[in-house]
């Protein structure tokens, strides 16, 4: 029996999972010697179908209801072209095989060769706000046009905007599931997945083929976006949130971590600064990251974000104004017409008029500068100095 076989057999056990796995190798020294020399005493704690399933592999071998698991999930796998990375192939993650057990199984669509990548994983909120986004896909965009794999979850968000940026940089970017990666999920992101793949990119997951996104799945797919990469990058999260795992994660298994500073009054930059004061680097640019890790950002890469912003935009004094309070961050409307000295009237037609021309953004209770809008604020800035 081939380790790859007996991998898979060990591994569909119910109640094994990968920690027993990796116990079960430690002792026995390979999969196919820990599949059919099973202790006894391990066997006892696994649930009864579990037994009747490894007793069966023992007693029928190849037309057991196991092994004929088995070979139809390598039969599928092979029909759909997924590519099934083991823990002992050559080509197997070198910083993913680093980590403590790591997955001993990844199921892999796209080029397997983007998992050899140097990559950076960019994370953060689902519900991030536009600013976040736009520097999602800006550091992204950098980073993957100076050779750098993005890696990220696919999630809704900060996910999908990293990943998004790195198409645009012409980049490859890695996508890694809680579900099988035949049931792309979110089902909004099913597109991205798809020109994730046409780009030379690759969709990852440890788990079978028809596994749903259930939620006890997501710390294990966070485990393996940290593993993957030589550094996690944070944009926005809350302080209790998935994000804010995967860049713990990172920093127990000795990666790298960066987290993008915001406004004390945004509710999602305090996952940031929690992250910061737990020793995460604080970085404003791609450049940043790029010269901590040892790479070296090639010529400057022209985003869509920095196009926008270098555009003309004819401002008056009145909404220059109002640009500079929201300089340092969100304010209430209440405080907006203290700093501007504007009436009630004239401040929401100012605030629609901006919003609308994607200069700022709505906020719970207030409102903020976009990507756009601090660019104006800089380009005034360079005028007047």
């Amino acid at each position: 029996m081939d380790a790859l076989t007996a991998s898979m057999a060990l591994l569909r056990l119910e109640g094994l999972g990968p920690a027993r796995y990796w116990q079960l190798l430690e002792h026995f020294g390979s999969p196919d010697r820990a599949l059919l020399e099973f202790p006894p005493t391990l066997l006892s704690k696994l649930p009864p179908r579990a037994q009747t399933q490894w007793r069966e592999c023992c007693r029928l071998g190849g037309p057991s209801e196991l092994l004929e698991w088995v070979a139809a999930e390598r039969a599928r796998c092979a029909q759909t072209g997924v590519h099934l990375v083991h823990h002992g192939d050559t080509d197997y993650p070198a910083l993913l095989a680093e980590i403590s057990r790591p997955p001993p199984l990844l199921y892999l669509r796209g080029a397997r060769a983007a998992l050899s990548l140097p990559q950076i994983a960019i994370v953060g909120a689902r519900r991030a706000t536009t600013a976040g986004l736009d520097n999602a896909r800006s550091f992204a965009m950098e980073l993957a046009g100076s050779g750098f794999a993005i890696t990220s979850g696919l999630a809704l968000g900060v996910d999908a905007a990293a990943h998004q940026g790195a198409l645009r940089g012409e980049g490859v970017t890695i996508a890694v599931l809680g579900s099988g990666v035949d049931s792309v999920y979110p089902r909004q992101n099913r597109a991205l997945a798809e020109e994730i793949l046409v780009a030379g990119g690759a969709i990852v997951s440890e788990l079978p083929l028809g596994s749903g996104a259930e939620a006890k799945n997501f710390p294990r797919r966070n485990r393996i976006i940290s593993g993957l990469s030589m550094g996690v990058l944070l944009v926005e999260a809350a302080v209790r949130s998935g994000s804010l795992i995967t860049a713990r994660l990172a920093l127990e298994q000795n990666r790298e971590v960066f987290a993008i500073p915001g406004s004390i009054h945004n509710p999602m930059a305090r996952g940031c600064h929690h992250l910061i004061r737990e020793g995460a680097t604080l970085v404003e640019t791609s450049a940043d990251i790029a010269g901590q890790l040892g790479g070296l950002l090639s010529a400057p890469v022209k985003n869509e974000i920095a196009t926008e912003v270098e555009l003309e935009v004819a401002l008056d004094d009145h909404q220059l104004q109002l640009l500079l309070a929201l300089q340092g961050g969100p304010r209430s409307i209440e405080q907006l017409a203290v700093d501007t000295g504007e009436s009630a009237g004239e401040l929401m037609a100012l605030l629609l008029q901006m919003e609308l021309e994607g200069l700022l953004e709505q906020l719970p209770g207030g409102y903020q500068l976009t990507a756009r809008g601090a660019g104006c604020c800089r380009q005034r800035e360079g005028v007047t100095t």
